[in-house]
């Protein structure tokens, strides 16, 4: 298993991202974050330079939707570390509404996030890894990409399947390089996001779900469901579950 040093995670101010940053900080990662929120973010940063000895913590402020400032952002990172061994596209919105009920602001803004703002960070990516010959892409998908999904998750659904398959187009176009490309695909992981669709039984909290997320990225597989039980067993369920059950999964 390759030991990818110089970290970059999008979105790490809150949720998944800052859970990921704090299980590879223990892991011996220094780490590039970049997220809107600059307070939470230098809070994080300091946290963990302070339990880290000799972590190197830089961040930016990003709003991914400035799609030229994800390409300085990048570029930035990697003049301070040197390289970037891994580049984890994390962030995203989730805040969908149903098709047709007035609400195409909402989910404009959910798809501009989670696709057009994620392949302006897979692009600024494979830049610098296409030019390094070297480094791992994560693309954080969705489990609810697997199908078309009703109600709020419509808009959000449909994003993540499009980052999904463009980051299994990423991968077949770099098959045989150095370059490695994962998809994952968490389910249901306590965060701002998953609070406010309510609590369930599925719902892992948000230590487990950050030590199963890094746990699949450092495996480095093409795909993989998080935690995986039990969402692997499920996909397969998932995928053939007729439409008016489907239904009651948004």
């Amino acid at each position: 298993m390759t030991f990818r040093r110089n970290i970059v995670i999008t979105g790490a101010s809150s949720g998944l991202g800052e859970g990921m940053a704090r299980q590879f900080a223990a892991r011996g990662h220094h780490l590039a974050l970049c997220a809107r929120r600059t307070d939470r973010l230098d809070a994080l940063a300091t946290e963990l330079r302070e339990r880290h000895a000799g972590a190197v913590i830089v961040t930016r402020k990003l709003d991914v939707n400035d799609h030229d400032q994800v390409f300085t952002v990048f570029r930035e990172f990697r003049a301070e570390l040197g390289t970037l061994d891994r580049v984890i596209v994390n962030a995203g919105l989730g805040k969908g509404q149903p098709i047709g009920s007035g609400r195409f602001d909402a989910n404009r803004d959910t798809v501009c996030t989670n696709f057009v703002a994620g392949l302006a960070q897979c692009e600024a990516a494979l830049e610098i890894l296409r030019e390094q010959n070297a480094g791992h892409l994560v693309v954080v998908s969705s489990f609810s990409a697997l199908r078309g999904m009703p109600r709020n998750l419509t808009a959000y659904a449909a994003s993540k399947a499009g980052i999904a398959v463009l980051a299994e187009g990423i991968r077949v176009d770099t098959l045989d390089t150095p370059i490695a490309v994962t998809c994952l695909l968490p389910g249901y992981i306590e965060s701002e996001m998953t609070g406010r669709a309510g609590r369930t039984p599925l719902l892992a909290d948000a230590g487990q779900g950050a030590r199963a997320l890094v746990r699949a990225i450092e495996r480095e597989p093409a795909r993989a469901y998080v935690p995986a039980l039990p969402w692997a067993p499920l996909s397969a369920l998932v995928r053939v579950l007729p439409a008016r059950l489907l239904r009651k999964l948004g």
